[in-house]
């Protein structure tokens, strides 16, 4: 992704002087508004220096609304230490200051006046019960920045830019990760983007050739130690690998999730006996996995979860259902989590190891106590949808993740952190295709006799694109380089897929505005964009799941 080039004479009409500067006190008002807002809803839920539950959900709405604003001065803090690290190294050139010239300027604007939490969902000041006086003290020293920082001049003129390929620097600082990055976005560019709409359109599962080749590259074996066969890298370059992946076809960035969380399950809580057995076989993508987690009646309430099994001998006999199973056909191993103790709640849930022919088109569910029946999706089609069910479905008692039963959940728990970055990251991917895709229609399509990228509100949609994109990534970024650090990082990683997600969902709806009528034809990619982009807010946590965690683990001081 290239850098833009120095800045033009142009840019002085754009750019706000003295920008890091600027910027910098900018952050300094955001901290201090986000104290005000910490304080204002700490003193609704925090009861005795504690999180009261009953009281954080009646005031959720505020709660949610402060996550969001400190995801926003997260985001803005990111940005601005990307903007630095630019500048020491001579590489802040005119994109990449009129990106922190506007997320700064637009993101600062809406903590003064009301952030969206979704579509019809505006958290404005007084609903956190902020005082007026005292947010304009604090935004007082940028109420330049906030008038100027995200104009309509700003906005074209980063469309502009985007559309000489400069885009802004992602600034991962590691030559060979870059050059991975190439290598896999040649992989996407010749093997996937060509064909991803087809398969979409088509309902089909990605060929199993492209798995393959995507093992070949060592895409399943990204975190898996080196001497399980893996290649040994962090959680920033499964970001990067992602990323471009999810670029071409969520499908095919969402097929190393399932390897990503089964690996990082293994080798954070299997036996060494499961370790040895297991990685090497998931990171050469002989076997691949599939999360068999969620179930009708529970998806985020964990500790609801019925699907049970009864020790009988040496093995346990599973009995229940699951739904909303990605992959789980063509998978040969489940990570699947069961009840197996009498214990209530979280502590009698136990993770097995459990083995399964993969199936075919003809027969899904070969195994003996199994069956199941395709769920029919409008997006993110490229592995499928399943609900699954278990009678009498047998599993070693080997087979427990770590050799001891009732460890399931926080066995799960431990894994959150990465799947969700490794969200984050395939939702700034999506988000980054969508704006590609509207770029070029925009420069191609022509009306009243010139590009519609020549109309302010089309170009101006793109320019956000550009910078809120770019926030997302640095935001993503830094949750992986946190994990990659073996620091806890379950807010960061929250805040990084409340805000990608979003973003993905924001750049492919505008993507389909732009387009027209076209947008909403099934021929044009941006329709399966807009439809993949959908689920993000939902999976690994929905959006409201990521603002409790992240408002929860602030009001108990856990930053």
């Amino acid at each position: 992704m290239p850098s833009s080039p120095p800045s033009s004479p142009s840019a002085s009409t754009v750019e706000l002087p003295g920008l890091l500067e600027v910027c910098r006190a900018g952050l300094a008002a955001a901290d201090a508004y986000l104290g005000l807002a910490r304080a204002a809803v700490g003193g609704a839920v925090v009861k005795d220096g504690r999180v009261d539950g009953a009281r954080l959900d009646e005031h959720q709405f505020a709660a949610h609304g402060f996550a969001w604003i400190s995801t926003y001065v997260e985001a803005l803090r990111r940005l601005l230490d990307w903007a630095q690290r630019l500048e020491q190294g001579g590489r802040l050139g005119e994109a990449e200051r009129l990106i922190l010239q506007a997320t700064f300027g637009e993101y600062l604007a809406q903590l003064q006046g009301g952030i969206a939490l979704s579509q019809g969902e505006i958290a404005r000041p007084a609903d956190l019960g902020l005082d007026d006086a005292e947010i304009r003290r604090v935004l007082v020293p940028v109420t330049a920045l906030i008038a100027r920082g995200n104009t309509s001049a700003v906005r074209e003129r980063l469309a502009r830019l985007a559309a000489d390929g400069h885009f802004g620097a992602p600034a991962v600082e590691d030559e060979a990760l870059e050059l991975f990055r190439e290598q896999i976005r040649r992989f996407v560019e010749s093997k996937i983007s060509p064909h991803a709409h087809d398969w979409h359109c088509r309902d089909v599962l990605i060929p199993i050739e492209i798995v393959e080749q995507m093992a070949a590259l060592g895409v399943f074996g990204l975190t898996v130690p080196e001497a399980q066969g893996g290649l040994g890298l962090g959680k920033l370059a499964m970001c990067v690998v992602s990323e471009e992946l999810s670029r071409g076809y969520i499908g095919v960035g969402s097929l190393g999730t399932r390897s990503e969380i089964a690996a990082e399950l293994i080798r954070q809580s299997g036996t060494p006996a499961q370790k040895e057995k297991y990685l090497p076989l998931i990171a050469s993508g002989v076997i691949l996995p599939t999360a068999v987690f969620t179930e009708p009646g529970a998806g985020s309430d964990l500790a609801s979860i019925k699907t049970r099994g009864v020790r009988d001998g040496g093995v346990y006999r599973i009995t229940g259902a699951k739904t909303w199973i990605t992959h789980a056909a063509r998978s040969d191993l489940m990570t699947l989590l069961v009840r197996t103790e009498a214990e209530p709640g979280y502590r009698g849930l136990s993770m097995l190891l459990a083995e399964k022919p993969r199936g075919s088109d003809a027969d899904p569910f070969p195994a003996r106590g199994m069956s199941g029946s395709e769920i029919e999706v409008l997006g993110y089609r490229g592995m499928k949808e399943f609900e699954i069910g278990f009678d009498g479905f047998e599993v070693p008692v080997s087979a427990v993740l770590g050799g001891v039963p009732g460890q399931g959940f926080k066995q799960l728990m431990a894994t959150f952190e990465s799947a969700r970055i490794q969200t984050a990251s395939r939702a700034v991917g999506v988000a980054q295709n969508a704006l590609e895709l509207a770029l070029s229609y925009a420069g191609e399509r022509r009306q009243f006799d010139k590009a519609i990228l020549g109309f302010p509100r089309v170009a101006g949609k793109i320019g956000w694109m550009v910078a809120e994109t770019m926030a997302a990534r640095q935001l993503t970024y830094y949750a992986a380089r946190q994990k990659d650090l073996g620091r806890r990082c379950d807010i960061e990683a929250g805040m990084a897929k409340l805000l990608a997600a979003r973003v993905a969902w924001a750049n492919a709806d505008n993507g389909v505005q732009i387009h027209g009528g076209n947008g909403y034809a099934l021929e044009y990619p941006i329709s399966r964009v807009l439809c993949d982009a959908r689920i993000l807010n939902i999976f690994e946590g929905a959006a409201e799941i990521q603002a409790q965690v992240v408002a929860r683990g602030l009001l108990e001081g856990r930053n």
